[in-house]
């Protein structure tokens, strides 16, 4: 009986494995990231701010990416199409601040 068991568990897995490697795929091949680099350059308020202008943050999103970007080093600071993304990335490049997209 235990026999049994263990083999449906296996087989009903490795049923199941294929459709979220597939949908991981998918969403990888789609979006894209601008990534945010930590710099000792600007202040806090200029990256706020750059945010919410460039990257339709609200305040407290600005804010809580900049202390991110202080503390851990980076941060991802917008998802989506390479399309919107080139341009924002550029924006952000255009004042000052250290990005990429990824």
């Amino acid at each position: 009986m235990v026999r049994d068991e263990i083999y449906k568990i296996i087989s009903f897995k490795a049923k199941e494995s294929p459709k979220v490697s597939e949908q991981v795929l998918l969403k990888s091949d789609q979006e894209h990231e601008i990534i945010l680099y930590n710099d000792d350059v600007n202040t806090f308020d200029h990256v706020i701010n750059c945010l919410i202008k460039i990257c339709e943050h609200t305040f407290m999103q600005a804010e809580q990416c900049a202390y991110l970007v202080h503390f851990t080093g980076k941060c991802c600071v917008k998802t989506g199409s390479l399309e919107d993304l080139t341009p924002r990335c550029t924006a952000l490049l255009n004042e000052g601040l250290s990005a990429e997209i990824v």
